[in-house]
C-alpha cells in the first residue's frame, strides 16, 4: 500500500504553506530534505521589500521638511523684524546699529516683539485725535470722518490681476475742496497694511490730516464698530460719511449714509457731495446733526440733496427771498426748509 507523504512548511510568502512544492512519494523514493525545505522556503523575485525601512525612511523626510520650514519661518522673521528703517538715503542708524550684524537683527526683533505685544495689552486710547489747534493756529470748523471702501475706491478682483483698488471719479477734487473747510479724518476697519498704501496714492499732497485703521474701532458682535466717543472733537461738528449705517452704531446722527460705489466711471456723486458740504462750512451750520437727521429718512440723501438744489433754484426764479438786515436765509438749500445760518 503506497503512502502520501506531505513535504511543505507554513511559510508566509506562500499561500497556503507551499502545495506547489508538495509531492507524493511513494516507498523507496529518496528526497533530499534540505533541498525541499529549502525550495519551499526561498522567497520570490517579486517579494516586498521589508515594511520597517520604507516607514522609517517617510518619518525622516516628514521630520526634514517640517524642521525645514521652522528653520525658514525664524529665518524670515528675523529678517523682516530686525531689519533696520529706511529712507530715500538708505538705512536709518539706531540704538542697535554698532552691534554685530546678526545680534543687531536678534535685538531689533525682540524690540519689535515687545512693542507689539505692549500694543496688544495696553487698553485703548481714550484720544484718537490730538487735541484741538489753540488760537493763533487755524482749526478747520468742522471734521469730515471718512471710510475708504466703496467710498472713495473699489476693489475689483480678476484671475490676471487679483485684488486691486479703483478710485473713484472726483476723489482728488473732493479732497482739495473739502479741505478748505473740513479736518478731514480717515476712519476705517481696514487692516492699516491695506489702508496706508492706498492713502498714500489717492493723497500725494496731503489733504487728510489724520489716518484711523481698525485698531482704533470696537470689536462689538463680531463687527469693527467706530465710536465717536474716542475722537476728541466736537460731533455737532463731525459728519461721519460712510456706505454702511452700522458702522457708527452708537452715533447714527452724525453719519450720511451713501449708496455704495460699485466702480462705474460714470459717478458723480463726489462731486455731488462737495456741493453739500461747501453749503454746510458756508452756512456756518452750529449743529450738523440736525441736518444730518432729515437725510437719514433717504435711500439716497445726495439725491435728494440735488433735488431740494433744483428746487431751490425754480423758487429764486420766481422770487429772491432777502431778509431785511441782508442775512442770506436757507431757503431749502439743504433741508427743503428754511433755516437761518449763525
Amino acid at each position: 500500500m503506497n503512502k502520501i507523504v506531505w513535504i511543505g512548511s507554513l511559510h508566509k510568502s506562500l499561500g497556503f504553506g507551499g502545495k506547489k512544492e508538495a509531492s507524493l512519494l511513494r516507498p523507496g523514493d529518496r528526497v533530499s530534505m534540505n533541498a525541499a525545505r529549502h525550495r519551499v522556503q526561498k522567497p520570490g523575485k517579486d517579494s516586498p521589500p521589508p515594511l520597517p525601512k520604507l516607514r522609517r525612511g517617510k518619518k525622516f523626510y516628514g521630520y526634514s521638511i517640517v524642521l525645514g520650514s521652522l528653520v525658514s519661518t525664524v529665518l524670515w522673521a528675523v529678517f523682516e523684524l530686525g531689519k533696520p528703517e529706511e529712507d530715500h538715503r538708505g538705512p536709518i542708524e539706531d540704538e542697535f546699529s554698532q552691534l554685530p550684524w546678526f545680534r543687531q537683527y536678534l535685538m531689533r526683533m525682540w524690540h519689535s516683539l515687545q512693542y507689539y505685544q505692549k500694543m496688544m495689552e495696553e487698553p485703548q486710547m481714550v484720544k484718537l485725535l490730538p487735541d484741538v489747534l489753540p488760537p493763533p493756529y487755524i482749526q478747520p470748523p468742522y471734521s469730515l470722518v471718512l471710510e475708504i471702501k466703496d467710498i472713495l475706491v473699489h476693489p475689483d478682483w480678476t484671475y490676471q490681476t487679483g485684488w486691486r483698488f479703483k478710485k473713484r471719479p472726483g476723489v482728488d477734487y473732493f479732497l482739495q475742496q473739502c479741505s478748505r473747510n473740513f479736518e478731514i479724518v480717515i476712519y476705517t476697519s481696514e487692516q492699516g497694511m491695506t489702508a496706508f498704501p492706498l492713502l498714500d496714492a489717492l493723497d500725494p499732497y496731503g489733504y487728510i490730516s489724520y489716518r484711523l485703521v481698525r485698531g482704533a474701532t470696537e470689536l462689538v458682535e463680531g463687527q469693527h464698530i467706530k465710536n465717536l466717543d474716542y475722537l476728541n472733537r466736537d460731533l455737532s461738528r463731525v459728519i461721519v460719511v460712510d456706505c454702511d449705517p452700522n458702522s457708527t452704531p452708537l452715533h447714527p446722527e452724525n453719519s450720511l449714509v451713501m449708496t455704495k460705489w460699485l466702480g462705474n466711471d460714470d459717478d458723480v456723486q463726489l462731486f455731488d457731495l462737495t456741493a453739500f458740504l461747501q453749503l454746510v462750512a458756508e452756512h456756518q451750520v452750529t449743529d450738523v446733526r440736525e441736518v444730518l437727521r432729515y437725510y437719514r429718512q433717504f435711500e439716497d440723501p445726495i439725491e435728494q440733496f440735488k433735488d431740494n438744489q433744483r428746487l431751490l433754484q425754480e423758487q429764486n426764479q420766481e422770487n429772491t427771498q432777502v431778509s431785511a438786515t441782508g442775512e442770506r436765509q436757507w431757503n431749502l438749500t439743504l433741508m427743503g426748509r428754511s433755516l437761518r445760518g449763525s
